[in-house]
């Protein structure tokens, strides 16, 4: 039997913790944060028909821990110049910002291969995210996705009156692309790919996308969510924006919370076509939600490419370091294209956060088809060894 509880309900009683707020934006906030929420009879928070996660019942004293390696932030950041640039623009807040915004727009099209009018601005890509699925889906239908996945268009879809499609992951964890085609009907309104993928890690190989995304595009809308794509290094990472040049109906997100260390600064966009956007526009403006600090940072870190060079290649650093440690400890990770790793763990996924949060470390538990898995997110590393030495006291 399921229990359901509101957000209100949900924060007095402590089951969704601090960290755990930080760790699902998606769900705390947005489009659906007033929105009922099923928890299982392990009081595990319901995501998807094959992922759980699970939560303290106490909240953590965050200040007191060591490593907060639970929210997939770059630990690095914001860069130096990000930090000047805010800290100068403060004075201009009193005015708005569409000269700034502009310059930052036609930065981003630059560099993407295509005129401003495909882009539109979000204080984050989930904000994106969202404002796609409330349009698309005011008047039902369903969104065809992998599972599991990042869900905050998702859950904005469903709220809205939306079915969702889960299609599981193959199992080396990348999509089904075989099987969201077929899954796709007259009723379906949108394809999401989440690549490399959130919370597994995982990335579909970029000539395969690249066919589905030319294919289905003709029949639907495919929603290309690349958060973490600048992080991702070896062969198949490259991104689908290069479909635009061919006019398909591809929606390619990014965003600065990652490889640019501007997590709390808020800052994103899409990249679709001018058609496109103009159906999302009509209803929701993109960028009135940006501070002018933030456009101001952006463009900062934007332009600031040794940071993000630098940042790539210490998580890359980080996650070898893990890998080693990891297969050491006889633990089975996913190789990951992301800045964070996920592997199963061999006690119940509430203990573990508990003991690990006894240590000072933060870190999230997932059950992925009844099994528990830890993810953990790249930080310094002075913070993986940390998280090293307290895994190994704690299995």
């Amino acid at each position: 039997m399921k229990n359901f509880i509101n957000r209100r309900s949900l924060l007095k009683s402590s089951l969704m913790t601090i960290s755990g707020l930080a760790l699902a934006p998606h769900i705390s906030v947005g489009a659906f944060s007033g929105s009922s929420f099923s928890l299982d009879s392990n009081n595990r928070l319901y995501y998807s028909p094959l992922l759980r996660e699970h939560f303290l019942d106490e909240r953590p004293n965050v200040s007191a821990m060591m490593a907060r390696l639970n929210a997939n932030e770059n630990p690095y950041g914001p860069p130096e110049s990000t930090k000047k640039a805010v800290a100068d623009s403060v004075s201009g807040g009193n005015r708005y910002s569409w000269k700034e915004l502009t310059t930052l727009v036609d930065k981003i099209a630059k560099k993407e291969g295509v005129t401003p009018d495909h882009i539109m601005m979000g204080p984050g890509s989930s904000d994106l995210l969202e404002k796609v699925a409330l349009v698309l889906f005011m008047k039902g239908g369903n969104v065809v996705s992998a599972d599991p996945t990042y869900m905050s268009l998702i859950r904005v879809a469903e709220a809205t009156g939306a079915t969702w499609k889960a299609i599981p992951c193959k199992p080396d964890w990348s999509h089904d692309l075989d099987a969201m085609e077929k899954a796709i009907d007259k009723d379906t309104k949108m394809v999401y790919i989440c690549n490399p993928n959130n919370p597994v890690g995982s990335i579909t190989a970029g000539k395969d996308l690249l066919a589905f995304c030319s294919r289905v595009s003709e029949k639907v809308p495919v929603f290309i969510d690349e958060a973490y794509l600048e992080l991702a290094e070896g062969n198949g990472t490259e991104s689908m924006v290069s479909l635009l040049s061919q006019n398909k109906n591809v929606i390619i997100a990014r965003t600065f919370s990652k490889i640019m260390g501007m997590a709390g600064l808020r800052v994103g966009y899409a990249v679709a076509t001018p058609k496109f956007l103009d159906q999302i526009q009509k209803i929701t403006r993109g960028g009135m939600g940006i501070s002018h600090t933030s456009i101001l940072g952006a463009i900062a870190s934007f332009e600031d490419k040794e940071f993000q060079a630098n940042t790539k290649k210490l998580n890359t650093e980080c996650k070898q370091y893990v890998y080693e440690n990891l297969t050491k400890m006889n633990y089975k990770y996913i190789p990951s294209f992301t800045n964070f790793i996920i592997f199963p763990i061999a006690m119940n996924g509430k203990d573990f956060l508990a003991k690990m949060n006894s240590k000072g470390i933060m870190v999230r538990a997932f059950d992925i088809q009844n099994k528990p898995w830890c993810r953990v997110s790249m930080g310094t590393m002075d913070e993986m060894k940390m998280f090293i030495k307290a895994l190994g006291e704690v299995s």
